[in-house]
This record gives C-alpha cells, structure tokens and sequence, in this order.
C-alpha cells in the first residue's frame, strides 16, 4: 500500500510538472533570461506551489504527530550556513541555468521523450556519486576550514 501511495503522489507531482511546462528546458531558459525572451511562468509555478503546500504542511502538522506510513516525520535538523550547502546550491544553480532541468523535473522529461533529460539525469546520477566520494572524505568540511 505505501508502494502505491508514493507511487500515486509520484505520478501526481509528474503531471502537475508536465502540465505546468517545467519540464520544458526553453520555457525555465527563459525564465533565466531577463534581458531576452523572459517567461515569468516559472515564478508563478513557484509561487502557486507554495501558497498550498505552506498551509497545507501547517495543517498536517497541526493534525498529526506522525506520518501514515512512518514512526515519525523527516524533517531537516541542520541549519547551518556551510561550505556543503552553499556548494551544493551553487551546483544546483548553475546546471539548472545550463540545462534547464532541476531534478525533480527531469524524471518527468524523461516521459516526455526529451533526449537531453537522459543526459542530464546521467549527469546527475555521476554528480551524486561523486558528491557520495567527496562526502566520505570529508572535503566540504576541509573546505571550509581552509576559507
């Protein structure tokens, strides 16, 4: 049953994504591109997005110590500002400002029949594994002692 929920909720966020054209690389291009063919779409997206999912989340925290099909909820726990985070946006920017694929839109690209979704999630995949090795000998935390 878990399976099929998260494979439901999966299923709903890739056709809002498909719906909606971010999974068009030119349309988030264009939202990148102030001084050309800007699309503000994205913004709106962006915008929509978060005026349900705020209250909804205020909601369902209000309503229910737990998830339905965990022990507890998964929440972030770090709130520092450190060389990892800053690194990671920087890198999450910049491929998104090249390709103009975020992860999450990419897998639902890939349904579409964009080539250059296959790519960037291979790309992806390569960039994890290696943000994985790098992790493992602690080169963000001797990055940021050496700045």
């Amino acid at each position: 049953m878990r399976f099929l929920i998260v494979f439901l909720i999966g299923a709903l966020f890739g056709t809002g994504i498909a719906l909606s054209g971010m999974a068009n690389p030119a349309k988030v291009l264009n939202f990148f591109d102030l001084a050309g063919s800007f699309d503000p779409s994205l913004a709106f997206v962006m915008a929509g997005a978060l005026a349900v999912a705020a209250p909804g989340y205020a909601l369902l925290f209000r309503m229910r110590d737990k998830p339905l099909f965990d022990q507890s909820f998964r929440l972030p726990k770090a709130s520092a500002i450190d060389a990892k985070l800053i690194g990671g946006s920087a890198v999450f920017g910049i491929g998104w400002g090249i390709a103009g694929f975020c992860p999450g839109a990419s897998i639902p690209a890939l349904g579409l029949g964009h080539a250059s979704a296959a790519i960037f999630v291979a790309a992806l995949l390569v960039g994890i594994l290696i943000a994985r090795r790098l992790g493992r000998a602690d080169f963000f935390a001797d990055l940021s002692r050496s700045g």
